[in-house]
């Protein structure tokens, strides 16, 4: 019986929980995804990397969707429970306020060992794989990044070229207008060329060049003492290189190192991954306490406050974590005060729910009383 029914709960309560952080997660990608295709279109980044990028950030994504949809599938499934009566049967059966806690948390020990896996590893492993995918699209040139048949940039600053052949790995029809700043002012260069290829040369810590085919450079203002045209058969030109810098943001940190550090943002890191970890055993019993409803009031009368409770919580933590960043917090106190303040909340409330302060009872007449 014990075994059945908390399988029973636990199904009703992480089908929930699947289902709530799945909608959630697409509404995340969707403005992400939006917010990207406006980098492609602006020729700052390949739509391969796109789905790259989104793939290495979806556990980042869950890390901080987790606690919410499991806290909402709580209220949602043990609030259909009473309204279709089915609490009331648990109970009339002898399952008690204190054993039904029990399952509860039973649930998020499940959710918060899932919860401790993105925390502590996959999360910042796949934040390390964001930012070594980052820079490698950083050092894409302009070039890399062209669009056949549309114009790039803005202003005096634009390319274009026609096709691609890619075996050879050749652009076609090339054209590239730039401003070079001189001694006379901005000096107005417009490159065309039959031909340009991208060249690495290793011997110059694998500098990049732009090496242009049957040409023409036009150089400075038409109609000034200073205006040039160049034909040339080969014409090169030296690529600026974006240096890798060494990623050692603290969100992208193993727990391991964030252990063994000193430094304030990685302990202020440590204590926020324990921090999305011990939220979810808080919730349970807060959405536990809150979940139970009369029949007449329907599932949702108190889904408005549990939720504002909940987004108080996260707020706290978040500005919490922005103080000890800044130095206005000590690290000493940390995020711990918030977790006691919602521990409080949550043992009031379900004494609440367990009529530990219970209401005088009515006392029934004596059989003295009856004679009378």
């Amino acid at each position: 019986m014990t075994l059945r029914l908390f399988k029973y709960l636990a199904k009703e309560v992480l089908v929930s929980t699947a289902g709530v952080t799945l909608i959630l997660l697409l509404v995340i990608l969707s403005g992400r995804f939006s917010s990207y295709l406006g980098r492609i279109a602006e020729g700052k980044m390949t739509f391969e990397f796109l789905f790259v990028i989104l793939g290495f950030h979806v556990p980042s994504f869950i890390q901080m969707i987790l606690p919410l949809a499991f806290f909402l599938s709580l209220l949602l499934a043990f609030g259909r429970l009473y309204i279709e009566n089915e609490m009331s049967v648990l109970f009339s059966s002898g399952i008690s306020k204190i054993k039904l806690a029990g399952y509860t948390l039973g649930i998020a020990c499940i959710i918060g060992s899932l919860s401790a896996g993105l925390n502590f590893w996959l999360a910042p492993f796949s934040e390390y794989k964001a930012e070594e995918a980052s820079q490698a699209q950083n050092q894409l040139s302009s070039f890399d990044l062209l669009l056949p048949g549309r114009f790039e940039g803005s202003g005096q600053r634009t390319t274009y070229i026609d096709s691609f052949t890619p075996d050879e790995g050749w652009m076609n029809q090339v054209f590239l207008s730039d401003i070079v700043r001189k001694k006379d002012g901005n000096i107005p260069i417009q490159t065309l060329a039959d031909y340009a290829e991208q060249i690495n040369v290793s011997s110059e810590n694998n500098q990049k060049y732009l090496v242009f085919k049957n040409g023409s450079r036009y150089e400075g203002k038409p109609g000034t003492a200073n205006y040039r045209i160049t034909q040339f058969d080969t014409y090169a030109v030296r690529m600026e290189n974006t240096d890798q810098s060494e990623i050692d943001e603290a969100f992208t940190k193993t727990t391991l190192s964030l252990i063994n550090s000193d430094t304030l943002l990685d302990k202020v890191e440590l204590q926020w991954r324990i921090s999305l970890t011990i939220i979810i055993p808080i919730l349970a019993i807060i959405g536990l306490s809150l979940s139970q409803v009369n029949p007449r009031q329907g599932r949702f009368f108190k889904m408005l406050p549990a939720i504002l409770l909940m987004i108080l919580y996260m707020a706290l933590l978040i500005w919490g974590r922005t103080g000890l960043e800044k130095g206005k917090l000590p690290i000493s106190l940390g995020l711990w005060w918030i977790h006691g303040i919602f521990i409080l909340i949550a043992t009031l409330l379900f004494a609440q729910f367990n009529q530990v302060f219970e209401r005088r009872k009515a006392r029934l007449p004596d059989a003295a009383d009856e004679s009378e």
